[in-house]
C-alpha cells in the first residue's frame, strides 16, 4: 500500500499550509501526528519523518511555520535555508551564533551569496519573538485534523517536534488540552510555560553532548513531576544535537534508532 502526500492549506481563510502523507485506499480515518519542523522549515528531512510516520499507519501532517498565505519570505525560500545549511558545514558549530565569526565566513562568498545567506542565517537564529505565533499554527494545525480534515476526522492527534519544533510540541501540549501526546526531540524549553493544563503524556530525548538543551531538563522534568505530570526522557551518550537528522553532520545512529522506536511505541499507547 502506498503513500498520499500532498500540500494542503489550512487554518482560518486557509492562511497556512503543510505538507501531509498518509496510507491510500484506507477506509474511514486514521489518528494523526503533527510534525513540528526545526529551524530550517518543512525541509526534506521533515518530509522524510512525515512520511516514515505515514507507513506506521497514521495521517501525518507537518505545517509549514514559515509560510503564510500560500508563500514563504524570499530569504526562507527552500534553496536559501539550503545554502545556508551548506554554508554552516564549513564553519565550526561555535561560529554559527558569533557574528564576528560568521561574518567573517560570509565575506569569503563569491558574489552577493554572502550577502543573502547572511539575511537568512539572521532569520533563523532570530525566529524567538515568532514562538507565540507558532504556536498558534500547531493549535490551528490540531484543530484541522480533528475536526475538519476528513482523514483524521474525530480521531486523537499528537505531535512530535523536533529542534524548534521539539520546543513547540511541549508548548501544544499546554495549549490543546485535547492533545494525546507530545514528543521533544533535543528542544529548548519554553520559558514560562504553564504546567497545569498540560494534559498529555510528553516523551523527550536529548544528546548528552547538547548541554546547552540537556542541562536544563532535569529541572523541567521535576516541576512536571511535582505537578503530577507524565514526562520520560532520554539521554544518549555521546549524541549531539539533532542526532536524528540524517542529513545532517549531527546524526548518531545508534540514538536515532532507539528514539524511533520509542516514538512509534509512545504513539501506538498516546492514540490507541
Amino acid at each position: 500500500m502506498g503513500l498520499h502526500t500532498e500540500w494542503i492549506p489550512y487554518g482560518e481563510r486557509l492562511r497556512y499550509s503543510g505538507y501531509v502523507a498518509r496510507p491510500e485506499g484506507v477506509k474511514g480515518s486514521l489518528p494523526s501526528v503533527i510534525v513540528l519542523q526545526e529551524i530550517w522549515g518543512v525541509d526534506e528531512h521533515i518530509q522524510d519523518v512525515t512520511r516514515r510516520l505515514a507507513q506506521a499507519g497514521y495521517v501525518a501532517f507537518a505545517p509549514d511555520l514559515f509560510a503564510e498565505g500560500g508563500s514563504r519570505p524570499e530569504a526562507l525560500d527552500f534553496g536559501r535555508v539550503d545554502a545556508a545549511k551548506s554554508f554552516l558545514n564549513t564553519i565550526p558549530q561555535t561560529a554559527w551564533r558569533n557574528p564576528e565569526e560568521r561574518d567573517a565566513a560570509l565575506s569569503r562568498l563569491p558574489g552577493d551569496e554572502g550577502k543573502k545567506v547572511g539575511q537568512t542565517l539572521e532569520l533563523l537564529f532570530n525566529l524567538g519573538g515568532r514562538f507565540p505565533a507558532f504556536v498558534g499554527q500547531a493549535a490551528a494545525a490540531a484543530a484541522f485534523l480533528r475536526e475538519t480534515y476528513e482523514p483524521s476526522r474525530g480521531q486523537g492527534v499528537a505531535s512530535v517536534g523536533f529542534c524548534l519544533g521539539g520546543g513547540l510540541s511541549a508548548a501544544l501540549a499546554a495549549n490543546d488540552e485535547q492533545l494525546r501526546g507530545a514528543i521533544i526531540y533535543y528542544g529548548s524549553l519554553p520559558a514560562g510555560i504553564p504546567i497545569e493544563p498540560i494534559r498529555a503524556p510528553l516523551l523527550g530525548f536529548y544528546g548528552e553532548n547538547d548541554k546547552r538543551i540537556t542541562d536544563a531538563v532535569p529541572d523541567f522534568s521535576a516541576s512536571l513531576k511535582a505537578a503530577g505530570k507524565s514526562f520520560e526522557y532520554h539521554v544518549y551518550p555521546d549524541a549531539p544535537h539533532a542526532f536524528f537528522n540524517d542529513t545532517r553532520p549531527s546524526y548518531h545512529v545508534s540514538s536515532a534508532r532507539d528514539a524511533f522506536v520509542r516514538t512509534l511505541d509512545f504513539l501506538r499507547g498516546a492514540l490507541a
